[in-house]
C-alpha cells in the first residue's frame, strides 16, 4: 500500500522548485516509490561552504525541500497544508563535488504532524548526513502553530 495521497510527478515537483531556494540550490526530484521520496543538490560554488566542503545549511535546506514535499503529497491540500515544526541534521562526512542525494522516509504519518528520517548520501552512496524532520498538518483557513 502507497503513503502517498497524491502519487509523486517528479517533473512537476522539480517544476515547482521555480523561482525558490531549491532552484538556486538545482534541486531536482529524482525517484519515488510506495514509501520513500527522493531528491537531489548539486555540490558546487553554491552549496560551499568557505573551506570548499557542502555546507550543513545546503544539506538541511535540501532536507526540509524533500521531507516538506513529502508531506504534502500526504495531505488533502484543498482541506491542509504542511509547515515545517523542527529539523535537526547530524552531518557525518563531508563532500566537495558532484550530487547529494536525499531520501526521505516516514517515520509517523499522523492527523497534525507528520515526522520523516531523510538520509543524504554521496556519489558513491556513503551516508553524510542523517536528518529528522517534524511537520505540522495544519487546516487550510488557520494559522500554523507558532515557533
Amino acid at each position: 500500500m502507497s503513503l502517498w495521497r497524491t502519487t509523486p510527478n517528479v517533473e512537476q515537483l522539480t517544476a515547482m522548485q521555480k523561482n525558490t531556494i531549491g532552484e538556486v540550490l538545482d534541486i531536482r526530484f529524482e525517484a519515488f516509490d510506495d514509501e520513500s521520496l527522493t531528491a537531489s543538490m548539486v555540490i558546487d560554488h553554491r552549496t560551499h561552504q568557505p573551506y570548499g566542503l557542502l555546507h550543513g545549511g545546503a544539506s538541511v535546506v535540501l532536507a526540509e525541500t524533500v521531507g516538506s514535499t513529502a508531506s504534502y503529497l500526504c495531505i488533502d491540500a484543498s482541506k491542509f497544508y504542511c509547515v515545517g515544526l523542527e529539523i535537526n541534521a547530524n552531518h557525518l562526512r563531508g563532500l566537495r563535488s558532484g550530487r547529494v542525494t536525499a531520501v526521505a522516509k516516514a517515520i509517523h504519518i499522523g492527523r497534525t504532524t507528520h515526522v520523516w528520517d531523510i538520509r543524504l548520501s554521496s556519489d558513491e552512496g556513503k551516508a553524510s548526513c542523517v536528518s529528522r524532520l517534524t511537520m505540522a498538518v495544519v487546516p487550510v483557513g488557520e494559522n500554523p502553530p507558532a515557533r
